[in-house]
C-alpha cells in the first residue's frame, strides 16, 4: 500500500490495517497472542483489541513492535529530520562570534621630531 492509498483511509481503517499487520507478523513468527502477551508485558486481550482494529496507545504499540522484533518499521519516524536552510543560517549565526563592545578610538601618535635636549633652544 502506498503513501496516496494510505492518506485516504479513516483512522479506524488505520487502525484496523496495522492490527492486521501485527497479527501477520505475531504469525509468521509462530507466537500465540498469549506468548506476545508475555514477551509484551501486556495482557492477551490487549492483543486480541489490538489486532481486531479497536487502537492502542503508543506504548502499547512500541512494546508489541519490539516483543515482535521489526523496531526497523519505526525508524521512518525517529530519525532525525535534516535541517532547514533557516535553521542551518540561524546555527552559522550563533557559532559566530560577537563582539560585545565597540573598539576604543585610537590616539593619533605624534610624528617623530628630531631629539633635542631639554636646555637646547631650536
Amino acid at each position: 500500500m502506498n503513501q496516496k492509498e494510505t492518506s485516504r483511509l479513516t483512522e479506524s481503517q488505520l487502525e484496523e490495517l496495522i492490527g492486521k499487520r501485527l497479527k501477520q507478523n505475531r504469525l509468521r513468527q509462530n507466537l500465540n497472542q498469549t506468548e506476545l502477551a508475555e514477551r509484551a508485558g501486556l495482557a492477551r486481550r490487549t492483543i486480541t483489541s489490538v489486532e481486531n482494529g479497536n487502537g492502542c496507545t503508543l506504548g502499547t504499540l512500541i512494546r508489541l513492535v519490539r516483543a515482535l522484533k521489526i523496531e526497523h518499521t519505526l525508524e521512518e519516524l525517529i530519525k532525525p529530520l535534516p535541517l532547514s536552510p533557516n535553521a542551518i543560517r540561524q546555527a552559522q549565526t550563533l557559532a559566530e562570534p560577537t563582539r560585545k563592545y565597540a573598539s576604543k578610538p585610537r590616539k593619533k601618535q605624534p610624528e617623530p621630531s628630531e631629539w633635542v635636549w631639554g636646555d637646547e633652544k631650536p
